[in-house]
């Protein structure tokens, strides 16, 4: 592989994006990839500071701006540390996040105006897009009941109203219909061997084009 590939998974929390991800890597490992897991926010040393900033559930004050702008400079430095080096190696890079749950939370869930966000997000990616994002898709009451199954605390962002989660989704769901060459949309609702399986072959139909147009 001349150039390495990013491919993004996003969607409403308690999905399963953790569980697909393992799975995946242990797919592309054992066809001979290099792989690199990472996050957002997070990603770095600086990309973890900040992650904990963002999702410290004893912070409710937090402006929406303050939010939307640790996010890019989160991103900023994730993208210039990680991926890139990464992808110039040749190596498949898979995040848990990225740009699109922005898109998702900050402008559909919080209304920031859109022209902004995308200001913010173009200075930390200068022209950069993933190569694929996997949409897991989820009724947030089912994803909420999942996550609190856990046994663990709900983070700042997990930690909101219902009608805040589900026009989160919408958001996933509207910019794969507008960008269907760069989303794939997975009924996260179905079992994780139905799951795995859309999500290996759409992977795989990826990474086959791929080496064909390197």
């Amino acid at each position: 592989m001349n150039k390495g590939v990013m491919i993004v998974f996003d969607g409403s929390n308690g999905a399963g994006k953790t569980t697909v991800i393992k799975e995946i890597e242990k797919h592309l490992l054992s066809k001979g990839f290099d792989v690199v897991l990472t996050r957002e926010p997070g990603g770095t040393a600086i990309g973890e500071k900040i992650r904990n900033v963002i999702l410290d559930p004893s912070t409710p004050e937090m402006s929406f701006m303050t939010e939307l702008m640790l996010f890019g400079a989160g991103r900023a430095q994730h993208l210039q540390e990680k991926i890139l080096p990464a992808l110039k190696a040749g190596k498949i890079v898979i995040s848990d996040r990225f740009d699109a749950a922005t898109f998702s939370f900050q402008h559909y869930a919080r209304g920031i105006d859109l022209e902004i966000i995308t200001t913010i997000n173009d200075l930390a990616l200068n022209g950069f897009s993933p190569d694929l994002n996997v949409i897991l898709d989820l009724d947030p009451k089912e994803g909420l009941k999942r996550v609190q199954s856990r046994g663990e605390g709900l983070d700042r962002l997990e930690d909101q109203k219902l009608d805040f989660l589900l026009k989160a989704r919408n958001g996933y769901l509207q910019q794969a219909k507008t960008q269907p060459n760069k989303f794939s949309v997975i009924d996260a609702s179905q079992s994780k061997e139905q799951v795995l399986t859309q999500v290996i072959s759409i992977i795989d139909d990826l990474l086959t084009t791929h080496l064909i147009d390197s």
